[in-house]
């Protein structure tokens, strides 16, 4: 019996050890594929393996047998051997490609080729495992079949990998998603905290000011009194301090107590220009306007908005006083009103050419 004569099985015990060791971990493809291409080659006795990944005409080598350097190994598709496989979806073997130029053309170097597409569960065709020689070569069924089961490997790992990878990046998503939901819900909750704070102070405020209002109230009945009974001019004078100071205590209190009720809007449609130059125009009047012109320049064209005239009101009185109070008598305070990107918002500016506010 002649001892030089290699058994079905003898030949496919060397194709099942390294079947059986090729271990594929999660997040690990590159060198998994490397092993897969470095197999295929040494079992075949090919001159060049690699594993390809294809996808709008485009190669991307993901392994080879021998050392393609550290770049990054993408080519075009076309006219190539491995596009007849990616767009048959089918083994191809070419025993010497001069001969038959028709399914494409090999690397330089290299006349005989042998391509199995890699597909996934879904029916896919994601990449190929690539062989050359170079010399021709007739490839049996058994090494086809040989190469198409290293190619269910790998297509098998790819498609997990990529599995992997969209988990991960739904995970990520989904945890970036949570992270701003508690977020959103931690300022929400420390939002309504201060709401209830605030709300606890107003009513205290509140409670106060009444308590306090009643004897001022009964003072400035009082100081009235002798203010209309006392005779002495120096008397007169004290009263008459008292009296100020009494009513600048109960207008002090008023604007406490405003402060400290929930504010409610009323709303209405307001002609912007009418409203701001009838307001400024009774400003002017103002003891802190006096001698110190207030300038408008309104919109050109006419703008209606929904507000409240008489909290509008007080804010132009307050931006307006400030503005006066900083500047010299003869200096200009000018009022603008503007268009917002927003259609329904407007932008009012009142501006002085007083020295500006430090910023610290």
């Amino acid at each position: 019996m002649n001892s030089n004569i290699s058994h079905p099985w003898q030949q496919a015990q060397p194709i099942l050890e390294v079947l059986s060791s090729l271990s594929y971990q999660t997040g690990e493809l590159d060198g998994y594929l490397q092993e897969i291409a470095c197999s295929v080659s040494h079992l075949l006795e090919l001159d060049w393996s690699v594993v390809t990944l294809c996808k709008d005409e485009i190669e991307r080598v993901m392994a080879s047998s021998l050392d393609m350097g550290d770049e990054d190994c993408v080519f075009s598709l076309h006219g190539t051997l491995t596009e007849t496989v990616v767009k048959t979806g089918q083994t191809l073997c070419v025993e010497d490609a001069n001969t038959h130029p028709e399914y494409g053309c090999p690397p330089e170097g290299y006349v005989s080729y042998l391509g199995v597409p890699l597909r996934t569960h879904q029916g896919e065709v994601i990449g190929t495992i690539c062989s050359f020689c170079i010399k021709p070569r007739l490839f049996t069924l058994e090494e086809v079949r040989t190469v198409e089961l290293f190619a269910e490997r790998a297509a098998t790992a790819i498609d997990n990998y990529y599995l992997y990878q969209q988990q991960r990046e739904f995970n990520q998503i989904l945890e970036a998603e949570v992270i701003k939901r508690t977020e959103e819900l931690r300022l929400a909750q420390a939002q309504l905290i201060e709401r209830e704070r605030l709300a606890a102070i107003g009513e205290f405020a509140s409670m106060i000011v009444h308590e306090i209002r009643n004897p001022v109230t009964t003072i400035l009945m009082g100081l009235n009194y002798f203010k209309k009974t006392c005779t002495s001019p120096k008397d007169q004078m004290r009263v008459s301090l008292a009296l100020e100071e009494a009513e600048r205590l109960q207008n002090l209190l008023k604007e406490i107590l405003l402060y400290a009720k929930p504010q409610t809007l009323q709303l209405e449609e307001l002609d912007v220009d009418e409203f701001f130059v009838k307001t400024l125009l009774s400003l002017q009047k103002m003891p802190e306007a006096e001698g110190r012109p207030i300038r408008f320049i309104p919109i050109p064209s006419t703008v209606k908005i929904l507000g409240d005239r008489d909290k509008l009101k007080q804010v132009l009185i307050n931006l307006v006083r400030n503005a006066c109070e900083a500047i010299a008598p003869g200096e200009i305070v000018t009022c603008t009103i503007e268009r917002e990107p927003d259609p329904t918002q407007i932008c009012l500016s009142v501006h002085n050419g007083g020295t500006p506010i430090p910023e610290d």
